[in-house]
């Protein structure tokens, strides 16, 4: 029998994959928040930010004035910040448990898809129904490999 966290298991690669895209998606976030500040020179949090440098050759104090597009980015990264980092985990220890392949990829691309589709909708500024909607889906995703692993650890 192979080891549970190898790309031999295909359990464990399809975790690995979907781990990834998050983690990309989870990155990524960061840089879209950053790249929306140097675009619209705004957005700026710490008073130190102010300061004179290569990348602030004319600091101002607007560039500290809340600027909505740089927020909603933010905001946009604290979710997947609520969200992913409990995938990751939950999914690795659900891995060692050794599901079925097919629940595995159900649950890890529900989870992907949750996560894209959640990314979508706020970012084209869709209601909190259809934004909650989304999260709750992954987020249930995450719930299930929990008490998945719960149950495995007591059986």
């Amino acid at each position: 029998m192979t080891s549970a966290l190898t790309m031999e298991n295909p359990v464990f690669a399809a975790y690995a994959a979907a781990a990834a895209l998050m983690i990309l998606k989870l990155m990524g976030q960061g840089w879209m928040t950053v790249v929306l500040m140097v675009k619209t020179d705004a957005g700026l949090l710490n008073p130190e930010d102010l300061r004179s440098t290569v990348a602030n050759r004319n600091p101002r104090p607007d560039q500290m004035d809340r600027n909505e597009t740089v927020e909603r980015s933010r905001r946009m990264q604290r979710n997947d910040l609520e969200s992913i980092p409990a995938f990751l985990a939950a999914g690795l220890v659900f891995v060692t448990t050794q599901p079925p392949l097919w629940v595995a990829v159900l649950l890890f691309t529900t989870f992907v898809l949750s996560r894209l589709a959640h990314t979508y909708a706020y970012a084209t500024a869709q209601n909190h129904e259809i934004r909650a909607t989304f999260f709750s889906v992954g987020s249930v995703v995450v719930i299930v490999m929990a008490l998945w692993v719960l149950v495995a650890s007591v059986v």
